[in-house]
């Protein structure tokens, strides 16, 4: 081996040690006594891409326990996602609120 060839072998290695999974973030909904349970089901399904049964699902753990998850996501995806909600829910007049937790 060269001595050319060994920097560019230890400059890989280098950089496989610095490449880290990114953090990431559940994004929550949380019960209220006004939003609507179809509403909720509509949100599940046209933002978070859950099936009508999935939605259905986490729409009754939310009302059941009162929080319940929609996904898991990078830091900059659940953020636009708690802010889809947020607006959609003021839309509607609906004071749902959606957060996000570190997992």
């Amino acid at each position: 081996m060269t001595s050319q060839n060994r920097p560019e072998v230890e400059k890989v290695a280098e950089d496989d040690v610095l490449l880290q999974e990114p953090p990431m973030y559940k994004v929550l909904l949380h019960n209220d006594d006004y939003t609507t349970m179809d509403f909720v089901v509509e949100l599940l399904v046209t933002v978070f891409y859950k099936t009508f049964e999935e939605a259905t699902r986490i729409m009754l753990d939310i009302h059941r326990s009162g929080i319940g998850v929609c996904g898991t996501y990078t830091h900059e995806v659940a953020e636009t996602k708690v802010e889809t909600v947020h607006e959609l829910a003021s839309q509607r007049g609906f004071p749902l609120k959606c957060s996000m937790e570190k997992v």
